[in-house]
């Protein structure tokens, strides 16, 4: 299923989704104006083609006690594909690690990290992060506070580029 096949129902569930994953399905196909059998044909043929990727809730850090969090850019040596993943599969195994982004440009990764406290997020970047194979720099960020943190994708975005080249 290319974004060119999916439907306006089929866009609308995915909107509906990503906005409130835990409404049921009757409720969801009540708000994309469908049934409730159909409707859930449609989530189940979604999920199976990889457009949803799963459902998760949307946790409070700061309330588990991770006041902590840091964006650092990684540097690497090589960038030898072989190289690459074995970066990609350490980051994998660091829970500290929340996000792994590969760019382009001078730097190699962005990883967005949380801790519960600096010294952690010290312990980590000195023990594990500079000390990891192939890891040539690495400058880090705090965060100090976040302004927006929106999941998926813009919806209205896309069905206004739809809409253009109707």
């Amino acid at each position: 299923m290319a974004t060119s096949r999916l439907d306006e129902i089929d866009r609308k569930i995915l909107a509906e989704l990503q906005a409130d994953g835990r409404m049921t399905n009757v409720e969801l196909a009540k708000r994309v104006g469908i049934s409730a059998p159909p409707c859930l044909r449609r989530v189940r043929t979604l999920e199976e083609a990889g457009y949803i990727r799963g459902y998760h809730a949307d946790v409070d850090p700061r309330k588990l006690g991770f006041e902590v969090q840091v964006f650092a850019m990684v540097g690497l040596q090589s960038q030898a594909e072989v190289d690459l993943s074995a970066f990609e599969e350490r980051c994998n195994g660091w829970p500290l690690v929340r996000e792994c982004h590969m760019l382009n440009g001078e730097v190699d990764f962005v990883l967005k990290c949380v801790a519960p406290d600096l010294s952690t997020f010290q312990t980590f970047l000195t023990e594990d992060l500079t000390a990891a194979d192939n890891v040539v720099s690495v400058k880090t960020s705090l965060v100090i506070r976040g302004a927006k943190d929106e999941p998926g994708v813009p919806f209205e975005v896309l069905e206004e580029r739809l809409s253009r080249n109707a």
